[in-house]
């Protein structure tokens, strides 16, 4: 693993980002933490190595990648500040987790996680909220995945990542990740996702822009993610 590491002195960085925890919920983990980066597409943790660590996002985005048994990857999540990493593994990593840009991540050891939230209970609830978050995540991806066309999955993609960013100017979405790491998301080819996006934007649903797409009719958007347009 490629990454550069400080030792917790600069809480800066940590505190610009509280956008999903209860206030102080972390606070009491702060001598504990260290600050580390992670290079673009460089590895934060592997498959199967020991969880003895958890890695909370301070700027930046990751992915947990699968590998199937015939080679075939597939990317289970976007992770962004605030998000929590390994923490809801057993004994070793179920994936690898990967950065997609350069990120900041604040490392914890999992067995003073553990022994904390014993005892600190705003600190315990935070940890169920960001569970049950990844439950509900999982669910939302099966059903993508399972039921969805091609066009209606990439729709669904772009309205989450909107809904997630609220852009500030309402309608550009950044898109960090690559459209092979989309295809991998969403269970297609990067051949099907391009296709498709420049259907959405020849339409004039979407823009494709070199800093994201511009989302020019979400009521379009939405219906096609519903399977409700014709």
């Amino acid at each position: 693993m490629q990454l550069s590491t400080q030792e917790a002195t600069s809480a800066g960085i940590f505190s610009a980002s509280k956008r999903h925890r209860a206030p102080d919920a972390f606070d009491v983990l702060e001598q504990f933490g260290c600050n580390v980066v992670v290079r673009r597409t460089h590895e934060i943790y592997l498959h199967d190595e020991p969880t003895e660590f958890c890695w909370k996002i301070i700027t930046g985005c990751a992915r947990t990648v699968q590998l199937m048994e015939d080679g075939r990857r597939q990317v289970s999540e976007f992770h962004w500040p605030g998000d929590l990493l390994g923490m809801d593994d057993l004994e070793t990593y179920y994936s690898d987790a990967e950065a997609v840009t350069d990120i900041t991540l604040r490392r914890y050891p999992r067995r003073v996680v553990e022994a904390q939230a014993n005892n600190h209970a705003p600190l315990a609830l935070w940890l169920r909220t960001m569970t049950l978050a990844h439950l509900r995540c999982a669910r939302r991806q099966i059903a993508l995945l399972g039921r969805k066309t091609a066009v209606e999955k990439i729709a669904s993609f772009l309205l989450e990542m909107d809904r997630r960013f609220a852009p500030v100017d309402g309608r550009l979405v950044e898109l960090p990740m690559s459209r092979m790491d989309i295809a991998d998301y969403l269970g297609l080819s990067i051949e099907t996702v391009c296709r498709n996006l420049t259907h959405l934007q020849r339409e004039g649903t979407v823009a494709i822009l070199r800093s994201g797409v511009e989302l020019r009719n979400r009521d379009a958007l939405l219906e096609i993610a519903c399977g409700t347009w014709s």
